[in-house]
């Protein structure tokens, strides 16, 4: 089995699994408590924190560990929105955000914040003009994804920080889901207040998110019942997870350069067959305007499902569009976002590439995506 399918969860470093078995085995106390074995599992998630610090070169405390990239991003927009609403009670974030997100805005929306939704060109970008327009004297808070997790489209997050320089009472929350571990990112100097990770998307494990909150932001928490992670999100910390996670992270921005150059090289190679097939349509920008370790394309006239099921009888493993939204069969709320129409939008399929992937495997899944074109092919729909 070859497995393309990373952007919703990716395999575990086998470092990973060894930290997170001896943790568990060895630091089961609870950290909260005041007993040597509870400040022992304490300094564990304080080594962690700061190496999260180290590794985006800010400080420690400034990072809160969270159940995941979904619960990050909701901590974020919520406890940003309701703690400034005296500021106002206008948002901004765009057509194509992870359903975490684009959600989270419509239930704020339920409760009587304005929020304006950005559009994007057909390459998935924002369109910086627009945002310019869209802010306003009460405007709060702005959220962009770094890297989309459906189509891979990188959004200008240096333009879109400077612009804000001017907007020094609106917080800037990015969604980096896609993209920690595979692109660089700059927390200072993209003057980003608000950073949303997840550690199964890097090799670590479910069930542990980062949030980083600039030193003098405040968020009203969600969970209310303790004072764990200063203040911000109550509940018994999972230092097993946490442990793990750190390492994980670590060992993915330390190999980020090597896995960023091998992985477009593996993408062009991808595209070069993608483009090159009269049935496919590539869907994106420009290389540089694209995260490394994404594809995604449209079959006009063939139901994605039917695809990335045929791919699975031949070994390979897709996706139609991200986890959380690929049971439903409407079409790409992104890929309408980008203009590309309702029959593309209805025939996605994304191939998101791991450290584990060859020039051979991107062959093998060239031939098996032929194979499977043949074959379905006399199954198109006339509307092509």
């Amino acid at each position: 089995m070859l497995y393309f399918d990373h952007c919703a969860s990716s395999p575990p470093y086998e470092e990973v699994i060894d930290t997170l078995a001896e943790v568990m085995k060895a630091h089961y106390a609870n950290p909260s408590s005041i007993h040597h074995a509870g400040a022992d599992a304490d300094k564990l998630i304080s080594r962690s924190r700061s190496l999260l610090g180290e590794l985006f070169a800010v400080k420690a405390e400034e990072w809160l560990f969270t159940s995941g990239g979904t619960e990050s991003n909701n901590l974020a927009i919520k406890g940003a929105a309701k703690q400034y609403q005296s500021r106002g009670k206008h948002l901004i974030t765009t057509q194509m955000e992870h359903a975490s997100v684009y959600d989270t805005f419509k239930q704020l929306e339920q409760e009587g914040y304005e929020v304006t939704y950005l559009p994007v060109d057909d390459k998935g970008q924002v369109v910086l003009e627009a945002l310019r327009l869209a802010l306003r004297d009460d405007t709060i808070l702005v959220s962009i994804m770094h890297v989309n997790n459906e189509v891979g489209s990188v959004q200008p997050l240096a333009d879109i920080g400077k612009l804000l320089q001017g907007y020094p009472r609106t917080l800037l929350h990015v969604d980096a889901v896609q993209s920690i571990g595979k692109l660089p990112i700059d927390v200072r100097g993209w003057g980003i207040d608000l950073l949303s990770g997840s550690a199964h998307k890097l090799r670590g494990p479910k069930g542990i998110g980062y949030l980083y909150v600039r030193e003098g932001v405040t968020l009203t928490p969600l969970l209310s019942g303790g004072s764990q992670e200063q203040g911000m999100r109550a509940g018994t910390q999972n230092v097993p997870g946490i442990v793990a996670s750190a390492k994980a992270l670590r060992m993915a921005m330390q190999s980020a350069q090597e896995r960023r150059e091998r992985m477009y090289r593996l993408r062009q190679q991808l595209t070069e067959f993608v483009e090159a097939a009269p049935e496919l349509v590539l869907n994106g920008g420009a290389p540089e305007s694209m995260a490394p370790h994404i594809v995604h394309f449209s079959y006009p006239g063939m139901k994605p499902e039917v695809v990335v099921h045929m791919l699975e009888q031949h070994g390979i493993i897709a996706s139609t569009k991200s986890a959380c939204s690929s049971r439903d069969n409407k079409p790409s709320r992104v890929l309408l976002a980008m203009g590309l129409g309702q029959e593309r939008a209805a025939s996605g399929v994304r191939i998101s590439l791991g450290d584990e992937h060859t020039e051979q495997h991107i062959l093998q899944l060239c031939e098996m995506l032929r194979l499977t074109i043949s074959k379905l092919k006399p199954l198109e729909r006339s509307a092509r």
